[in-house]
Parts: C-alpha cells; structure tokens; sequence
C-alpha cells in the first residue's frame, strides 16, 4: 500500500537546485536510507516529507491517515515540561499510549538518560537528540522521518536502535552516514544526485553494486553520444543543405546532441597524504588520571604513541574519551601524571565542533587563510586546487561559508585541518555530518597517511577500515587496550565474555547439582528418574507456568513505575533474571520430557 507519492518536485535554495522534477514514493513495509554528498538536499526532502517545508513544483500526497514522526536535526523541548513530560506529552491525547510512561523511562535509561524528570534545559546537545529520539520513535505514525538519529548514540546504543528499527512494522525513511547501520536496516536506498532521485531496492552493500553497474551504463551512453555528435559535426561542418525533410531532421539530431544534459559522473574527495617530518618522540602519557569532581574518568593511563599508530579510542558517552584527546592536545592538563610532546610533533586536530568561522568569508579565503600554497607528494597543490578536490568546485569557492550546510561546513574544516600538514591527526567523531563519499576518501587518504592518527568514533565501518589498535573505556576508570580492529575488538570481548560465563556457571553447577550434572546430560544411558527429577518432573509446568505470570507481573509494574527511576532500574534486572530462569527451565522441561518417554518405551520392552 502506498503511503506517499512525491510527483514531478523541484526545489531550489538560494541560486542552488537541490530538486529538479523529481518522483519516488513510499509504500508499506519500505524501509530506506537516503544518501548523497552533503548539500544535495537530503535534510530539505525529510522537511518536505514531514510536511515543514513545500516545494516550490510538484506535489507531495499523504494517503488519508497516514501519521508521519519527525526526528529532526536540532530538535525543541519545551523547558516547562519534565523531560519524560516532552516525551511522552502528545502521546497522551491517545487512548492506547496513556501507559507510555514506563516504556518511555526505559528507552531513555537505554539511551543513557538516567533521570527523566529532570528539565530538559540540563541537556547537552548529544542527549537532546537521544531524548527526541525516543519521542519519536514512540510517536504513533505510519512513517517515520529521522535526520540522523545514529548521531550521539555509542556503539551499545547503536545496537540497540538497529534491532529496535530491524522490528519495526513501519515504514520509515532516514539521513544516517553509518554504513553498517544501513547495511543491517534497509531494504531500500535513495540516492540524491545532483538533482536527481535514483532509488535501489537493496541494503547499502547491494546499492554499490547497482550504483556502480547504473553509472557505468550512463557513461557507456555518453561516450556514445559523444562518438555520434562528432559525426554529426563532421556532416555540419562540411555544411549541411536543409532543402528536405530527411537533412532538417539530421539537423535536428544533430542540436539534439550538442543540447543533451551530459552525464556527470560524482567528484570525489581526493588529496594526497600531506605531513611534516615526526622525530622518535612523540606524545608519551606517563600515569595520567583525570576526575570530574567523584567520576573518575580514568586513573593512572599510561601510553607512547608510535610512528604509524592507528588508535580508536571507544567507550559509552560520558565516560572520559574526549577529555583523553584533549589532554593529548595539551587542551587540558590530566590531575595527575605527566604529558610530554616531542618538539617535531604538529598536531591536526578536528574536534567535535567545528572551530569558529567567520560566516562572511568566501570559502576559498577560509582556506586561503591557512595555506595560499601546500606541498603535496604530486608537486605544489594551490589553496583552489585543494578547494576543488573536496568538492568546492567553480563557483562555490566564492560562496559564503554561511550559506553552507552543517556538512558542507563540516567538510570545509576537515580541509582546513588536513591543509596544515599535521604529522599527528586527532579525530573527535569524524563520521558525524560528514556524507559517506567524503568518508570513504578520508579513510583511504588515512590509509597512507604516514604519521600518527588517534580517533573517537562511534561509527563501526571507519574503525574497522582505520583502526589497528583499539582503546576501551571500562569499568572502574580503566582503559583497556586491544590489538586489531574494532570488529577484532567485539570478537575478543565476546569470547570473554563467554569464558567468563562458562566459568562461572560451571563453578554454580559444581556446588550445587555435582551429583546429578553428569546423570541429566548422559541421558541415554538410564532409563529412570532419580527421586529429585522424578519431583522436578511433577512440577515443572507448574513452575514454567508461574515464572511467565512473574515476567507479566515485572512488565506492568515497569508500566506503572515511570517516574521511579531507581525502581525501574531494579524492576528491569528483575526481568532480567526471570527470563534467564525461565530459559534454564525450558531446557530442563525438554530434558525430562525425553526422559519420561525413555522410561515409557523401556517399560513397553519389558
């Protein structure tokens, strides 16, 4: 069933054509991603979608009670209302979201929002978009429209939102740059390009492939159209007579040619490896620790960069990963410890934020402000040169960097850092805002990058392209260190985590059950039930049947605790271990079971 049709759109911003008589529509089930180089419209057809903004042609229809939720880039709470209040407020108006409470503290708990009764004013820009997050995804709509909502979540969280979306019954449609998140979530891709909507009914891996195999198609029609109008040309040059039908037709072909919209294929962000000479010291950490008032964010950390190190620095949000980067930048001092810099070391740093910028200036005098020249391993590149490899080309370099999108701007700063040639770059979550061309050439510029690179992502596909080394933030201030990538990093934790549990379970069996463990496991050799499992076998439904009303009970009382926080939090470790009770039950039903029908089909021999 189709849910929205976009018809024969354009969109222009300024003297910029971001849409130009576009059409693609939303149907039931459709779950998409939509991509394109930043600045090409994807937050403006969101708008457009949700209904805060109109185009300037063409149409947008919503089928009759098609409810639309707008997670927005910025979002706005109102600072008289609690932040569950903000969340929960216009869901109210509905009688089936009037116990949304609960359900609504446990997301924000989720999501590291620890107290929702809090005013929203206390927020820091990361967790006001977690917290709109979740009033959105609790919005009653048919589709949902996200710009970004992977942006401020850790890795945890991250996980946490694609299973949430893999379930969802909606439809929705979504801006996000990571690309292991649209891999896992989407069943559709739009792609914005140059004025065009392309749509590929895939996940983003199987949509490379068909971007690759639909350019490649259109450049074959190019270079036939090209090979056809020199022809034509010839035949004009020689001077074509338009005496007859047939000659003002091949006339006509011939303008048809010279006239077509050719094919133009994406620029792509490309930039030689630039850095200055590293000596043999570079940043050594010495016992460093670092607390803000009783969080100790970590304790006594020491470390020596290496020539060629490729660190990414991971860990939920809060925990301390910025603050070690700006330690390293001499930003900060640590409480305790000692920094020291070698005198060869240049630092390239591109902070969360970006520095400020005069909006006034033309992007190509921001650049020109840092470098009129640079010297790159191909010779001499100038400041123009520079500005059209990341896609500042013709005339937008004498654009106004306030008339640039958030990651336009993004993009521009991230030139500015690599342009003063650091030899140490410090990345604080690059991924954010930046389009998903401009990373993938970010990481195979990194890839030669001779000197040292130290990251905060969050982003999975950047760490696992960039990373060899992998800095944890855990437990009790400590940062645990771990050779390899992320993906490398998840793998070695998993099976430690297992270790772990199998230990422990093991420990827990030994002292309780070490005479019957092995005589329930080597079921096919006895055909009877000792007197304990001839008991457990009497009850067992009983006990199953009583464990499911507890987990029901522990779900509506979750329901009904939405502004006590520490009891949600204790009702849900219940839960926890009710569901792993009922498993360990489930598995002793099926053992006894086949038991049971052992001993009957022993006595039936007899």
């Amino acid at each position: 069933m189709n849910l929205l049709t976009i018809e024969n759109m354009s969109k222009s911003y300024t003297e910029r054509m971001l849409f130009d008589n576009v059409s693609f529509g939303i149907n039931e089930g459709d779950k998409i991603g939509v991509i394109g180089i930043n600045g090409t419209g994807k937050s403006t057809l969101l708008k457009m979608i949700a209904g805060l903004e109109e185009p300037d042609t063409g149409t947008i229809t919503r089928g009759k009670k098609v409810r639309i939720g707008y997670l927005a880039q910025t979002p706005v709470f109102d600072d008289k209302l609690t932040i569950l209040q903000n969340v929960v407020l216009n869901q109210k108006a509905e009688e089936e979201y009037r116990n949304l409470e609960g359900e609504a503290a446990a997301m924000l708990l989720k999501l590291g929002i620890l107290d929702p009764s809090a005013n929203p004013s206390i927020l820091s820009g990361g967790q006001k978009k977690r917290v709109a997050l979740v009033r959105t995804l609790l919005t009653p709509a048919e589709i949902l429209v996200l710009d970004e909502p992977t942006n401020h979540l850790d890795n945890e969280m991250a996980e946490w939102l694609e299973d949430y979306l893999t379930k969802y019954r909606g439809a929705f449609i979504m801006i996000t740059h990571d690309r292991y998140f649209l891999d896992k979530v989407t069943n559709k891709i739009v792609e914005i390009d140059k004025g065009s909507i392309y749509s590929y009914t895939a996940n983003y891996s199987k949509f490379l492939e068909l971007k690759a195999e639909r350019e490649e198609m259109a450049m074959a029609t190019e270079r036939k159209a090209k090979s056809l109008f020199r022809v034509e040309l010839e035949w004009m040059m020689r001077g074509a007579r338009a005496r007859s039908t047939k000659q003002k037709a091949h006339i006509q072909r011939f303008e048809e040619l010279r006239d077509r919209k050719t094919v133009d294929i994406d620029g792509k962000v490309e930039i030689s490896s630039l850095s200055s000479r590293l000596g043999k010291k570079t940043i050594e950490l010495n016992e460093i620790s670092k607390a803000y008032g009783e969080k100790q964010l970590f304790r006594d950390f020491t470390y020596i960069l290496l020539p060629g190190d490729r660190i990414g620095i991971i860990g939920p949000n809060g925990c301390g990963k910025s603050t070690l980067l700006n330690i390293l930048t001499g930003v900060i001092s640590p409480d305790n410890g000692i920094v020291e810099t070698g005198t060869t070391v240049k630092l390239g740093y591109f902070s969360q934020e970006n520095e400020y910028m005069d909006e006034s200036l033309k992007v190509i005098d921001y650049i020109r402000d840092t470098a009129e020249y640079i010297q790159t391993v191909d010779g001499t590149a100038t400041a123009s040169q520079m500005c059209d490899k990341f896609l500042f080309t013709g005339s937008m370099q004498y654009t106004l960097i306030g008339k640039l999108s958030g990651g336009e701007k993004r993009r521009l700063y991230l030139l500015k850092v690599l342009m003063e040639a650091p030899n140490v770059l410090i990345l604080d979550e690059p991924t954010n805002d930046l389009d998903i061309q401009t990373l993938t050439i970010l990481e195979d510029y990194l890839d030669s990058f001779p000197g040292i690179v130290v990251t905060v992502s969050h982003d999975r596909y950047f760490l696992d392209k960039i990373a060899t080394r992998i800095f944890a933030f855990e437990e009790s201030g400590k940062i645990q260190q771990y050779e390899g990538n992320f993906s490398d990093y998840k793998e070695t934790v998993a099976e430690r985590t297992l270790d772990q549990s199998v230990k422990s379970q093991s420990t827990q069996e030994d002292e309780k059950k070490s005479a019957n463990i092995a005589s329930w496991k080597q079921k096919s050799n006895k055909v009877k039930f000792t007197y304990q499992e001839q008991k457990e076998f009497e009850t067992i439904d009983d006990d199953i049947a009583d464990l499911e009303n507890q987990i029901e009970e522990t779900e509506q009382a979750i329901a009904a605790s939405a502004t006590d926080y520490s009891k949600l939090n204790e009702l849900m470790k219940q839960k926890g271990i009710l569901v792993s009770t009922l498993e360990h039950k489930m598995e002793r039903w099926v053992y006894l079971n086949d038991l049971a029908e052992q001993i009957e089909a022993a006595k039936g021999t007899k």
